[in-house]
């Protein structure tokens, strides 16, 4: 699992803290439940940008690739945001997907193009909920008022990815 928190050496960390006091202000640091969030939220976007990117090249079905290209669009948007709130917050984000969501990528790389449009479509479905649900308890409980914010300010989006995917496959 990817550590959200900076171990950065001690002098930087007081040149930070330094750098800080300087423009008056004050560093606090971001509780693990905050920056594990923001880790999460940050590598599920980059694989349904890497799976985006995916289904707007392999997939036969219009929809499915039209899909694939929102993905790819909206979770770009979606990275850009959280990276510079991380930014701000001192939160290390991953520059690269984890070997589990390389491996799921790898996966649906491989299948076969009658397969591969049910199956990304699928993933997206189960992804989304799963998504939806983290997203509303960090817009619900996030210690961090800014990470809050960004995560329900993201439902939206979500639950038009969500309602998108459903209609493509026809499930509830």
């Amino acid at each position: 699992m990817i550590q959200a928190c900076s171990n950065g050496s001690t002098a930087d960390n007081k040149d930070s803290a330094d750098s800080a006091k300087a423009v008056n202000k004050e560093v606090k640091p971001v509780p693990k439940e905050a920056s594990d969030f923001a880790v999460n939220a940050y590598e599920g976007g980059m694989m349904e940008v890497e799976a985006g990117k995916l289904a707007s090249e392999k997939a036969t079905n219009k929809r499915v690739r039209e899909f694939g290209a929102m993905m790819v669009e909206d979770h770009s948007k979606g990275n850009e945001k959280l990276k510079a709130i991380a930014s701000s917050l001192n939160i290390a984000l991953p520059d690269s997907l984890g070997k589990d969501e390389r491996d799921e990528i790898n996966k649906l790389a491989g299948k076969k193009q009658k397969d591969f449009d049910k199956d990304y479509m699928d993933m997206m479905v189960s992804d989304h909920q799963h998504d939806i649900t983290e997203f509303r308890k960090a817009a619900d409980k996030c210690p961090d008022s800014t990470l809050k914010d960004f995560a329900g300010n993201s439902l939206p989006m979500l639950e038009k990815h969500l309602d998108s995917a459903r209609s493509i496959t026809g499930k509830k």
